[in-house]
């Protein structure tokens, strides 16, 4: 049962991305991490700023807490942000506009590391529709996002969802290749068994609530993520980077990556 659902989910998966991608899972562990979000939504907007771990050890990872942190955008608008614990920089007057571009510079450990994202426009997320497929006595249920792609051909989607109370996250990313242009038809797959060694994963059944967030991406976050479920079927846990090393759009080798996006949430009881 679980082996075919993952046939199903990696045939969606390779719908998505647009060509092979080679990953380089060499042990990086030492090498700085950056996890860096600008939004079209209020902020404060957060960097965080960690080392590497082997990829065979657990994901606990040291904090650079002494960086200097800079964010700017593309109209002139610049902010210097304050370091608040776990090594977490934060934003206090900043603003994500869509159609802006976002540059930022970190100084850390005698080094500086830069990035930009093009922050998309929204593509509306209209709501969301159950359907369920059975094999035996096996039910698996399935959440179609409801939107319309744009009619112009390049629009990178992140989709991740959580299930009643719980923290993990599960990702999806979608391309517009082979659905430019037109309402979506890709679903997505909701957990069908639990597992006794890692109580966070919960066979979905009715009566659950689960959340739905919709993000619009530029093209290199859809290839950094296209890399992680490659590595990680769920993008790893809690959803942060791994310790393995997928494409960054930040320079001089640090691992992670910096994301202008639109956010949307949906939520829905099933049924």
């Amino acid at each position: 049962m679980k082996n075919i659902i993952f046939i199903i989910l990696s045939l969606f998966l390779l719908s998505s991305c647009e060509k092979e991608i080679d990953l380089d899972l060499d042990d990086k562990s030492g090498n700085i991490v950056i996890e860096g979000n600008i939004t079209n939504q209020p902020g404060p907007y957060i960097v965080r700023i960690t080392k590497s771990v082997a990829f065979t050890q657990n994901n606990q990872y040291p904090a650079i807490t002494d960086a200097q942190v800079v964010v700017s955008d593309n109209t002139g608008q610049t902010e210097t942000l304050q370091y608040v614990g776990d090594g977490k920089y934060i934003t206090t007057a900043f603003t994500g506009v869509t159609g802006r571009t976002y540059t930022l510079k970190i100084q850390a450990e005698g080094k500086q590391y830069t990035a930009q994202s093009t922050m998309p426009d929204v593509v509306s997320f209209d709501g969301l529709t159950q359907d369920s497929f059975t094999f035996g006595s096996d039910t698996t249920y399935t959440l179609l996002p409801v939107f319309t792609d744009p009619a112009v051909l390049g629009n990178r989607y992140l989709f991740n969802f959580t299930i009643n109370n719980m923290t993990k996250k599960t990702f999806e990313v979608f391309s517009d290749n082979v659905n430019n242009g037109m309402v979506n038809q890709r679903p997505l797959f909701l957990p069908n068994e639990d597992n006794d060694d890692d109580p966070t994963d919960h066979k979905v059944v009715p009566g659950d609530t689960v959340y739905v967030e919709m993000q619009s991406i530029d093209h290199t976050i859809f290839t950094y993520y296209s890399a992680l479920l490659q590595i990680s079927e769920d993008g790893g846990p809690g959803g942060g980077v791994t310790p393995s090393n997928p494409p960054s759009n930040i320079d001089n080798g640090a691992l992670g990556y910096f994301s202008a996006h639109t956010v949307q949430k949906r939520s829905i009881v099933i049924q």
